[in-house]
């Protein structure tokens, strides 16, 4: 099965790195996968072909900080605002739509969002959101070995 795992995320603006980091232990743990540093457009082109996708990215829903939520991009629907900590202004929601109103997604496209709080440049992401990046690191290995 080809699947496709993309961490999304600015390294440099704290918690907004949760999806690159999650990306850079899976590659660790031998899993490939892509980083997406804000061309969230060519996430259409990227799972292109794939059956499966996986997103990681940091996500603003008013939960605490390092709240792990899981969407399936068929059929949840995705708030953009939800993405709007990180600076993407075309955001995963809207790639989403896009490929939803294209017919451009995999067949299984699931979205984890890492509840994220302080995005000063230059700062490191909060304890609460690096424990969260561990837990979905082991939640994508669970899913790969099914």
């Amino acid at each position: 099965m080809h699947t496709v795992i993309i961490g999304c995320g600015n390294p440099d603006r704290g918690d907004d790195a949760a999806g690159l980091l999650a990306a850079a232990r899976l590659r660790e743990a031998g899993v490939p996968t892509l980083d997406n540093r804000g061309d969230l457009l060519g996430l259409l082109d990227t799972w292109e072909g794939a059956v499966r996708a996986i997103i990681v990215d940091t996500v603003v829903t008013g939960a605490l900080p390092g709240f792990i939520s899981v969407w399936d991009a068929h059929t949840a629907p995705l708030v953009s605002d939800s993405f709007r900590g990180s600076t993407h202004a075309f955001g995963i929601a809207e790639a989403v739509a896009m490929g939803r109103s294209l017919d451009r997604l995999p067949p299984h496209l699931w979205i984890f969002g890492i509840e994220g709080a302080q995005f000063e440049p230059g700062t490191a992401p909060s304890p609460a959101v690096a424990k969260a990046v561990e837990e979905v690191v082991q939640r994508i290995l669970c899913m790969k070995h099914r």
